[in-house]
């Protein structure tokens, strides 16, 4: 199974998308929040208010067009429009890019946004088209990190700005604890220290890095989500909609590694 078809079962196994239509539709028949969506679309570290980090970083007049790199279930794409950007979401699993769509039209507030398949090791995109390239949570999928770091700073425009919300290998003395919501094993992690990280990046041409660990915040949301999962009342929207009963598992193991320091959580900030 080749690589891409095999992080994509992972993430297919458990989803349901037809059941997870129903819920939105039968539980917010007048169109789901940023917020009512979040537990679904905003499957990474720190949830919506993360997100909002990002486009605080931006201006919607100075940096209009953004690509968000590994777009998931489009959280960051309906957010981003929603604010007044021009959102383009890449994703490398179809599945999860038609699901997207769907989702966007339960949305509470109707926003425009582009989703397109494709491999961000060769983007379908022309030089110089974007304003910003936003990633989140999703280098640590991605085994070839140089070609993908080259492309979104090929589709930038001279100047254009390139933010990332990502995990780092911290503590490589401590093993992580599998499974996580990216991956189920080690063979879907390609974590690098953060030093590795903003190497590449400054080989690939990105400048005026400036980084900011919020490793501390990152653990304190997650234990606080563990206490919400213990409730026995079911959410109307949770990463189990993705992720099945593993989630649970999935749950505790990210904490612990973000306890254990065995991964970090990094906002970086860089200009072409």
């Amino acid at each position: 199974m080749s690589e891409s078809h095999s992080l994509a079962a992972h993430y297919h196994q458990a989803l349901r998308d037809d059941a997870v239509l129903e819920q939105i539709k039968r539980h917010y028949p007048d169109g789901a929040t940023p917020f009512q969506l979040a537990p679904l679309d905003q499957l990474h570290i720190g949830g919506l208010k993360a997100s909002m980090r990002l486009f605080e970083r931006l201006d919607p007049v100075d940096q209009p067009r953004v690509l968000d790199i590994g777009a998931g279930l489009g959280g960051l794409v309906r957010l981003g429009a929603s604010l007044g950007f021009t959102m383009t979401g890449l994703d490398i699993t179809h599945r999860f890019n038609a699901l997207n769509q769907r989702i966007g039209k339960l949305a509470a507030s109707s926003v425009d946004y582009a989703v397109i398949t494709g491999d961000a090791r060769r983007l379908p995109l022309s030089h110089d088209s974007f304003d910003a390239v936003i990633f989140q949570h999703s280098l640590m999928n991605m085994p070839a990190l140089a070609p993908v770091l080259e492309e979104a700073h090929r589709v930038l425009r001279p100047g254009g700005r390139l933010v990332l919300h990502e995990l780092t290998r911290g503590n490589r003395r401590v093993a992580l604890q599998y499974p996580v919501p990216w991956a189920a094993s080690a063979e879907h992690t390609h974590l690098l220290t953060l030093d590795a990280l903003l190497t590449r990046l400054r080989t690939c041409g990105f400048m005026e890095l400036e980084v900011k660990n919020v490793s501390d915040e990152a653990r304190a949301w997650r234990a606080r989500q563990s206490d919400k999962e213990q409730v026995t009342a079911a959410p109307v929207l949770s990463p189990q909609w993705v992720f099945g009963e593993r989630f649970a598992a999935m749950g505790k193991n990210l904490l612990t590694n973000l306890t254990n320091r065995a991964i970090e959580v990094v906002e970086i900030e860089g200009r072409c």
